[in-house]
């Protein structure tokens, strides 16, 4: 079972089971100040079981619960902000055996401190029982709110990889003006997996001849990749193409985390904006937000783009809304040349959980020794030149250590990432 502030994972019926839903469910209700809580699940096999089974613990524990059905995570996330509270059973990008919950506290992903109470010790937590309403969204409008109308009727096509996507996303693209096409809307027939970060998504590379765009959404649709001209784009140009609109709605700060793309900083700053840096982790980059006082984030790794005055989580749903307004824009192209200038490699490394630590302690003595310049906000991040960074992390969950590289010159990256890569190899031998 994976267990952070960024949601409660795990394999169903293995190492997650009905038990563990009802204790977490218990628990979180007693952070529940509202009584009130909005609940919904991707489109997962094991997603309705879970969620009768976290409903009837809430209206057991004395909250009223507001049942949206299948609905991706950011419409959970908007919705918790007026009802209070929220629960998104979903496992994001995981495997279809998995499954888990996403908590929220007035539209905000859970803290270490509210996530420490709801993992710990089961609380007794019962009071009168809650009742249990269905509900929409009015997500759709709201969206069209900041969108409004498109012009030159821009020709998507949507690859939802049978998720929760499927139920709203060509609806709201269609009424702000795009002519639309979906693929892979059922999960059983979906040709590709839950992550389109890490899938080749060739079905969608294929669908979009001829048409402006493509976009692949994860099983709870917080996640977005960009296909242009037949090329599945880096999952940062997710990001950067939600930045351009943002920069001109007039947004000066933002945050992002430590393996974003230097490209969208440099960019920024162009424009004279400024950038804060987070460590990785949706929910670390919305508390750097509140406490910068930036309405604009994200990470660029998962194409997580955050814009917390509609959302405080990524919100793949209304980044394509944003992207389809400016894909006939010059600024649109002007990004995309700016950042291909900067070649972005990430990996992973198999590191045995035990041996991580000091498999860090001894990277961070090599690289001490060759570099200036090694920030430790979160794991290590070597400044190599301007335009040059390496940033190696241990997962703390899984048997790897993670790395990412970027330079203005691919041969330059492939270097490094070769040189790095036996640099964590090699000190993973010396303690075996």
């Amino acid at each position: 079972m994976k267990i952070s502030v960024s949601g409660i994972r795990g394999i169903f019926g293995k190492d997650l089971t009905l038990p563990d839903i009802l204790k977490f469910s218990n628990n979180f209700s007693a952070l529940i100040k509202s009584k009130k809580c909005v609940v919904a699940t991707d489109t997962r096999p094991s997603g309705n079981v879970i969620l009768k089974t976290v409903k009837d613990c809430l209206i057991e524990s004395g909250i009223d619960v507001y049942d949206l059905g299948i609905a991706p995570t950011p419409i959970a996330f908007r919705e918790a902000r007026k009802y209070g509270a929220g629960i998104e059973i979903t496992s994001s990008h995981n495997p279809i055996e998995w499954n888990g919950l996403k908590m929220i506290i007035d539209g905000k992903g859970l803290n270490e401190e509210q996530l420490h109470l709801v993992v710990g010790k089961q609380i007794h937590n019962k009071s009168k029982i809650g009742s249990e309403y269905f509900i929409k969204s009015n997500y759709i409008n709201d969206v069209k709110k900041i969108i409004g109308k498109i012009s030159g009727v821009p020709k998507i096509t949507i690859d939802v990889g049978g998720g929760a996507a499927k139920t709203i996303v060509a609806k709201l693209l269609e009424e702000i003006g795009c002519d639309v096409i979906t693929i892979n809307d059922d999960l059983e027939k979906s040709s590709r997996g839950p992550d389109p970060t890490t899938n080749p998504l060739k079905d969608l590379i294929s669908s979009t001849n001829g048409r402006d765009v493509g976009f692949a959404f994860d099983l709870d649709a917080d996640r977005l990749v960009v296909v242009l001209n037949g090329k599945k784009m880096n999952p940062d140009v997710t990001l950067g193409l939600g930045v351009i609109k943002s920069l001109e709605l007039g947004y000066k700060n933002f945050v992002f985390s430590q393996d974003t793309s230097i490209s969208i900083e440099k960019y920024i700053k162009q424009k004279g904006g400024k950038v804060f840096r987070s460590k990785v982790g949706e929910s670390n980059v919305s508390m750097k937000m509140l406490e910068t006082k930036s309405q604009v984030g994200g990470e660029g790794s998962s194409g997580g783009f955050i814009f917390s005055d509609f959302n405080h989580c990524r919100d793949g749903i209304l980044t394509s809304g944003l992207i389809s307004s400016m894909i006939l824009k010059d600024t649109f192209h002007d990004m995309l040349n700016f950042m291909e200038k900067y070649h972005i490699i990430r990996d992973k490394i198999e590191c045995k959980l035990e041996h991580q630590d000091q498999v860090m302690k001894t990277i961070y003595k090599n690289l001490n020794e060759r570099y200036n310049e090694i920030q430790t906000i979160d794991g290590i991040k070597v400044i190599v030149d301007e335009n040059t960074w390496i940033l190696i992390r241990k997962s703390n969950t899984e048997d790897i250590i993670r790395m990412s590289i970027e330079s203005e010159s691919l041969e330059k990256s492939r270097n490094i990432h070769q040189e790095t890569k036996e640099l964590i190899k090699q000190s993973y031998e010396q303690i075996n």
